[in-house]
């Protein structure tokens, strides 16, 4: 009978052979307990040490093996109590090779003359020829000798381990070779004590004690794998930690990153399934009266992208069924009028609507961008002159005042707020709705699956608000695939008419820089405007927030480094370089009045230039800005960096984006800024920003559970995640609650967790 990975997830390492207390317990300091933990601690690397050389054929610093026999072994001292080994080798050929070992005397116990042995190093020169120090080295056949002798053979590498049978016992006996194969190359840890071959031992030794004379279960059929192109099961666990070829550990990879891949796309469309079953969501009118005066008051028409969106969404939302969408688009494409069109679909039902967002900054900026979009906008009510009052929109976050905050959830309870702005404080048991209709999360990698299921629980008299997840950076399509896969998906894929490119400079060096301000002063001079962007908002602050920004952890000498402080750059800005311009500032530590206050006076022209933090990063539009100077840009990340370009080129008229970086920024960093003045395609940035950054940080807070991917990968893998969420709904409609795949659904319950695979399966 085939073995199941969950009767491997209840063997402990402790019942492998080879598995001392010293082993067990650092292998556990790695999170490694069981066989199966074991088996899917995947090595980091793979050494190709298959390539061998004769002697007289070897290279001064090239890394490589030889095949050879042992002439002698001498012990020698190098003063003070340093000893070492030399032992000569001699191939066919009759060319030698000095090999040093230095303070390993047992060297002398394992190793005869005569002995055939393979070692693989990095040769240096030496008296005319090569020699090597350290290298790994495998006894390949042990010359006849004393019988005493004959149980020494085995082998060792330059870590110092003794052969089996050695005299020194302390010492882990390697029951794999070092050379001649490609070589699994284990994450270790010196704390923990255990080293890579150690690893290696021990997994060869769980792959025995997993198939103990049966295959491993395998979910995929024979005929399935032929047609996925797969191999099996018990193959992939064998050739990922010790593959006889690159195509085979390649293969070996993709199997089991379809396996992680293919268990987290049958927990999505679960997920997905469950929340529709259960679901009971309200049956909205999308096409009122109150959201065609809305479009109609718009300074702008909406793109084709926009319009189709919205017919998806209003679809969706004309069901009585809950909406679970992902709306994403570049920056400048038009999600916020999108979000404020489907909340207002919520309004004019008689229902309200809540706009969650990660942080305070970013909550205030929409607030003003929905009041300026909604100015004039009214809903029904019978008690007032008219039978219309005006549309009720408020911001509640940690930092609104006590009293504000008191009406707001007054309000909001009465049913007399229609549309509420806020952060995570909107999750808070406090605050309740008379009739929550819809829900939009933005940039909803900041949050948690948790947190999205609490605002959803907001809804009343047992009825689900829709719910429509925005994301600020476009995402590759793989990624949303595995991340939103529990989500129907609408992209906003082209911008307004007459949108300009913008041209962006990596700017390095102080003439540089004066040509930057030169042009800053031609475009106040033409009426134009500008932003500048600085991380801080005073000298040794921390960012807004508390945030790091993204990437600021790889600034070279970021604590002695000062970062540029609107408070400072603005007056020295104002007395310098801008000397005459009028110059204004804006930050998060303001107040909401006087932030208001500030960006009327940018918006009528009164400010030629305006120095702040990223609260410019989104929700901002004057199309007669069109210059954007961020400084320190190698403290901000992709994302960050293209959402502030973005804040330019509005207006019809070229616009410029400049990226002023301290000299010699990290590798990283340079990667980054090349990026973005590489290309202006959101899209593009996202994989590149993938490709930096990692998957698990672009991806910010995932499923609960053991379903992190460790061998899959978004970029390498796209066919694979394709193709594993046409299978994921194939099996899902034919055996919705996975009856007929019971190997399957344990393993479910074992990678995703017991209490999130009773909620998948409770249909």
């Amino acid at each position: 009978m085939a073995r199941r990975l969950a009767r491997l997830a209840e063997i402990g390492v402790v019942e492998l052979p080879g598995a001392g207390e010293r082993a067990v317990k650092a292998l556990g300091e790695l999170g490694v307990k069981t066989v199966l933990d074991l088996l899917t601690y995947y090595p980091r690397d793979w050494a190709d040490r298959r390539a061998t050389s004769t002697i007289s054929e070897l290279v001064e610093g090239r890394e490589t093996s030889v095949h050879a026999r042992v002439r002698s072994v001498t012990s020698r001292r190098a003063g003070g109590r340093r000893s070492f080994v030399q032992v000569v080798l001699a191939d066919t050929k009759g060319a030698r090779l000095p090999v040093t070992f230095f303070n390993q005397p047992w060297r002398t116990r394992q190793l005869a003359r005569g002995d055939e042995v393979v070692v693989h190093g990095r040769p240096s020169a030496f008296r005319g020829g090569m020699q090597m120090t350290n290298p790994l080295l495998d006894v390949v056949a042990v010359a006849p000798r004393a019988e005493e002798r004959a149980g020494t053979a085995g082998t060792a590498g330059a870590g110092g381990t003794a052969g089996a049978g050695g005299s020194d016992r302390s010492r882990p006996r390697r029951r794999r070779r070092q050379t001649g194969r490609i070589v699994p190359i284990y994450r270790q840890s010196e704390r923990s004590g255990i080293l890579s071959y150690e690893i290696a031992d021990l997994v060869s030794a769980a792959i025995r004690r997993a198939e103990d004379e049966c295959a491993l279960a395998d979910p995929l059929s024979a005929e399935r794998r032929r047609d996925l192109g797969l191999v099996s099961r018990s193959d992939a666990f064998h050739k990922i930690h010790d593959p006889g070829s690159a195509s085979e550990k390649e293969a070996a990879r993709r199997r089991l990153a379809f396996d992680e891949l293919w268990r987290l796309q049958v927990a999505l469309q679960l997920r997905r399934r469950a929340a529709v079953a259960s679901s009971r969501g309200i049956r909205h009118s999308a096409r009122g009266e109150l959201v065609r005066r809305f479009v109609r008051g718009l300074p702008f028409e909406l793109t084709p992208a926009q319009r189709h969106g919205l017919a998806e969404i209003a679809h969706d939302l004309e069901r009585p069924v809950a909406m679970h969408r992902l709306l994403q688009g570049d920056v400048g494409s038009g999600k916020t009028v999108v979000a404020l069109a489907t909340l207002l679909v919520a309004v004019q039902g008689g229902h309200q609507g809540a706009l969650m967002v990660p942080t305070e900054v970013l909550a205030e900026q929409h607030l003003l961008a929905a009041r300026r979009l909604l100015t004039g906008l009214g809903v029904p009510d019978a008690t007032r002159l008219g039978g219309e009052r005006p549309l009720e929109v408020a911001l509640l976050t940690s930092r609104t005042p006590t009293s504000e905050r008191s009406r707001v959830i007054s309000q909001l309870a009465a049913g007399s707020l229609d549309i509420v702005v806020g952060t995570h404080a909107l999750l808070t048991g406090e605050v309740r709705f008379s009739s929550l209709g819809v829900a939009v999360v933005d940039e909803q990698h900041r949050f948690g699956v948790d947190q999205r299921a609490a605002l959803r629980e907001k809804g009343s008299r047992g009825l689900e608000p829709d719910l429509l997840v925005m994301t600020a950076t476009p995402i590759p399509r793989t990624a949303a695939m595995t991340v939103y896969g529990d989500l129907d998906l609408t992209v906003l894929g082209e911008l307004p008419p007459g949108r300009l490119p913008v041209r962006t400079d990596w700017v390095d060096g102080p003439l540089a820089e004066a040509e930057v301000w030169r042009h800053v002063r031609a475009e106040a001079a033409a009426g134009r405007q500008t932003y500048v962007v600085c991380p801080l908002v005073r000298p040794g602050e921390e960012p807004e927030d508390g945030e790091e920004p993204e990437g600021g952890e790889e600034t070279p000498g970021a604590e002695a480094r000062a970062l540029h402080s609107v408070v400072e750059e603005a007056e020295r800005l104002g007395s310098g370089e801008l000397e005459g311009l009028r110059v204004g500032m804006l930050h998060g530590q303001m107040r909401s009045v006087e932030k208001e206050a500030v960006m009327a006076a940018f918006r009528g022209g009164e400010l030629d230039v305006l120095v702040a933090t990223t609260v410019i990063e989104v929700g901002v539009d004057v199309p007669s800005a069109t210059v954007v100077v961020v400084e320190d840009a190698d403290h901000f990340g992709i994302a960050q960096l293209h959402q502030l370009r973005g804040r330019v080129g509005r207006g019809g008229m070229p616009s410029s984006c400049y990226l002023l970086a301290a000299p010699g920024p990290t590798s990283t960093a340079a990667r980054r800024l090349r990026a973005l003045e590489a290309t202006a395609d959101g899209f593009e940035l996202a994989k590149a920003d993938l490709e930096l950054r990692g998957e698990g940080t672009v991806l910010g807070v995932r499923q609960k559970g053991r379903n992190d991917l460790r061998l899959a990968s978004l970029l390498l893998d796209e066919d694979l995640v394709v193709l594993a969420r046409e299978l994921a709904g194939a099996v899902l409609d034919a055996d919705p609650g996975l009856e007929r795949h019971p190997a399957f659904a344990e393993e479910l319950e074992l990678f995703v967790g017991e209490e999130e695979a009773a909620y998948l399966l409770k249909g």
